[in-house]
């Protein structure tokens, strides 16, 4: 599937079915969180700032067209839509970042992106990065989210690891991309792709997961149950009743 084109529910890369897209060459998208011993970034910025990356990496003029990615991440969008978080610290990051790829900060987060690889071909220098420690915690309950920006809302029915949440939010951004016309995906772009991840009150939950906007059901490859609603995707400009 293109960046051009949006999915239906029948054809969700985030189908716990099985569909015509498990027949493709399988890819998956690397993320790399910087986690440091001494200052591990907040959960929810680190959330936030996958999100972003992910969001990033879709828009980069490398993945798109005739770009240097483009044909990588066509095969992963045609494919099933995975996203690995790893994380990395010291020698790790370093040798990370000197692998193509998008460096996205948020407050006190470090994410990298890296183009599609196929799901057993990962460069040598990410493969042997751990996914398992990446649980991190927020100092301060996070502030009341601007309901002018996008909002990721997570779950509060699914217990997920830091980076498997990443991981989550990263599938919600991309939902929303989709779904976005080329003028709205432009504006999100040029601000910065403001965004919030949140964790509503259950009642709410139940409101967004009816609501119409994008939602991501894990296909279940790691840690929760197939099928499971982990995140739902709030653009203000998915919120209108569509044509």
């Amino acid at each position: 599937m293109s960046d051009e084109n949006t999915t239906t529910a029948q054809d969700s890369p985030f189908r716990y079915e099985t569909t015509s897209r498990d027949q493709a060459p399988q890819f998956v998208l690397p993320l790399v969180a910087r986690i440091e011993r001494a200052a591990p970034p907040a959960r929810t910025d680190a959330l936030e700032t996958a999100a972003r990356a992910v969001l990033v990496m879709l828009s980069d003029e490398r993945s798109l067209g005739e770009g240097e990615w483009a044909r990588a991440m066509r095969d992963w969008q045609d494919a099933r839509i995975r996203k690995v978080v790893r994380r990395a610290r010291g020698a790790e990051w370093r040798r990370a970042e000197a692998l193509p790829g998008i460096t996205v900060t948020g407050k006190s987060a470090e994410v990298r992106v890296f183009p599609p690889v196929p799901l057993d071909g990962w460069p040598k220098d990410l493969a042997r990065l751990q996914v398992s420690g990446t649980d991190l915690d927020d100092p301060e309950p996070p502030t009341g989210a601007d309901p002018t920006h996008p909002i990721l809302w997570m779950s509060p029915d699914v217990d997920m690891s830091a980076g498997k949440a990443m991981a989550q939010a990263g599938h919600g951004a991309q939902l929303a991309w989709w779904e976005l016309s080329a003028e709205d995906r432009t504006a999100w772009r040029d601000a910065g792709f403001p965004l919030s991840v949140r964790t509503p009150e259950a009642a709410h939950w139940r409101e967004l997961t009816a609501s119409g906007l994008p939602v991501v059901r894990d296909a279940g490859f790691t840690e929760i149950a197939p099928g499971s609603c982990t995140v739902v995707a709030d653009h203000p400009a998915l919120r209108a009743p569509r044509p």
